[in-house]
């Protein structure tokens, strides 16, 4: 019968731990709170200021309703969002609310779409017709227009009117607008709070 020999276990007394030598930590200076503060604040208050000026500057931004001309769906120091960035993909849609830039030494102007390029527009009768047939203008309180036209729209042109057509100034005194002088659409209403909410086209 083979005999086997069990391995000696090691006596855990035996065993010898190293130390580990504990440097104390040396106080932080003025200087590095000062210079951690202001690290946090370059990383992370500036990009957010940042952000919030391209965004009000180049894709939205806050803007009052000035005058009577957009009554009664708009009315004066109403509050709105401006959408600046889906007219660098599309034309604007006839019904949308859009801004329409005066120049530099003029107020915008907040109008409505209501003819589009190439079509033919006329007003008889206060209707506005389109290429001969009747437009719906549903957003209409009162509907009350002087006969006017009948104008063919130039491309890359849009006509705009207010909804109160009684003291608009419009195209119908300006003219067709060129696209490149609509800067937004007006999409949001933030104020007054229980008039809050999307701007619908009709």
């Amino acid at each position: 019968m083979e005999n086997f020999t069990e391995p000696e276990l090691s006596d855990p007394t035996e065993e010898t731990s190293s130390e580990v030598a504990s440097t104390p930590a040396h106080p932080r200076s003025v200087g590095q709170i000062l210079w951690g503060l202001l690290r946090d604040v370059l990383e992370t208050v500036v990009p957010a200021i940042v952000l919030a000026f391209l965004i009000t500057h180049f894709v939205g931004q806050q803007t009052l309703v000035l005058g009577q001309s957009m009554e009664p769906n708009l009315y004066e120091d109403q509050k709105l969002v401006v959408d600046k960035v889906s007219y660098h993909f599309r034309q604007p849609e006839r019904g949308e609310i859009v801004v329409v830039d005066m120049g530099p030494d003029e107020l915008p102007l907040i109008k409505r779409v209501i003819g589009l390029p190439g079509e033919t527009l006329e007003i008889r009768n206060h209707r506005v017709l389109i290429n001969g047939e009747i437009l719906a203008e549903t957003y209409l309180a009162v509907i009350m227009n002087q006969d006017y036209g009948p104008i063919t729209i130039p491309a890359a042109h849009v006509f705009v009117m207010g909804d109160n057509r009684n003291v608009s100034l419009d195209s119908r005194m300006l003219g067709p607008i060129s696209l490149d002088r609509i800067t937004a659409r007006a999409w949001l209403r933030v104020w007054p709070l229980e008039k809050a909410g999307l701007l619908d086209k009709e």
